[in-house]
């Protein structure tokens, strides 16, 4: 396998740019020759259009199997339709529910690689949660899905240290980075039948759920611990990034949103750093109270 020439069939589900380590460390650990990926195919999602001029824009997955000569599938349920042949998917922040009868077409599964350390933070925002909850430890497991939300058995976890400084983007980052170093050091013996999964502890399952712009709201009329909004701030990035409300003056009617996209605790304060307001670019705190030097944090629009 790899090394030894022996082929090995993937097939690759993921979307964003973060998963590539994985994507590309698979290509090169078990490539068997010129032009011979052992990643047989893609499954991610469909192009969509961005920005004001609403681009259609391709996964950087996409890419790189448009790049490399790889079928690309755009949902789960095709594999199904096409029978495909492979020995094992691997699963990195791809965004479809994946059915039963395409679990079933993969020889040894489908290897979820999720960054807590499961059964803590399941679903769909475990990074965020962990920075917003103070941990000081998170993770990645790799376990085998079964037909349940993130509740499949274990094949490995590992610990990685979250820093003071660190923001979900970060985090993430570092995180998937690693991810395709333990797979790849993994994924042989997985294989051979040399590691045998174990099944998670249910009582201690906690979930955590897809977040959308309003999660990133704060209410800064609100009192809250300056390292509880530190932390805030830090597990939004880069998305849904913090916001509040201000009114720009004492006679401004509508409040606006106002981004937070920097912040730091000194002295037991919370200082802003960086911030944008709606239809603005983002500027220094400095600079935005001597633009609006009488703003005051809003409730409501």
């Amino acid at each position: 396998m790899g090394g030894n020439g022996t082929n090995v069939k993937i097939v690759f589900f993921g979307t964003p740019d973060y998963v590539m380590p994985v994507l590309t460390g698979l290509h090169k650990k078990f490539v068997t020759g010129p032009g011979i990926s052992p990643v047989i195919a893609v499954v991610t999602q469909s192009p969509k259009p961005v920005g004001r001029k609403q681009f259609l824009t391709y996964s950087p997955v996409d890419k790189w199997a448009h790049d490399h000569g790889i079928p690309i599938h755009y949902t789960a349920n095709e594999l199904a339709i096409d029978k495909i042949d492979a020995d094992v998917g691997i699963l990195a922040s791809y965004g479809e529910i994946i059915k039963a009868e395409v679990i079933k077409l993969f020889t040894h599964g489908i290897l979820v690689i999720h960054p807590s350390l499961l059964p803590k933070y399941r679903g769909a925002s475990p990074i965020p949660a962990a920075i917003m909850n103070g941990e000081t430890v998170t993770g990645v497991t790799i376990f085998k899905m079964d037909e349940k939300v993130d509740h499949g058995k274990v094949v490995c976890q590992f610990k990685e240290d979250i820093m003071p400084t660190d923001t979900g983007e970060t985090l993430r980052a570092r995180l998937f980075e690693r991810s395709a170093e333990v797979l790849i050091e993994t994924l042989e013996p997985y294989l051979q039948g040399k590691i045998r999964p174990k099944d998670q502890d249910d009582s201690q399952a906690s979930f955590t759920k897809i977040m959308t712009r309003e999660d990133g709201f704060i209410d800064l009329t609100v009192k809250h611990t300056p390292q509880s909004i530190y932390q805030f701030i830090r597990a939004m990035l880069p998305w849904p990034v913090a916001w509040t409300l201000l009114r720009l003056s004492a006679t401004e009617g509508q409040a606006k949103r106002l981004k937070i996209y920097k912040a730091h605790v000194e002295n037991e304060k919370l200082i802003l750093d960086e911030v944008q307001l709606e239809g603005k670019d983002p500027v220094s705190w400095k600079q935005f109270k001597e633009g609006y030097p009488q703003t005051t944090f809003a409730t409501a629009l």
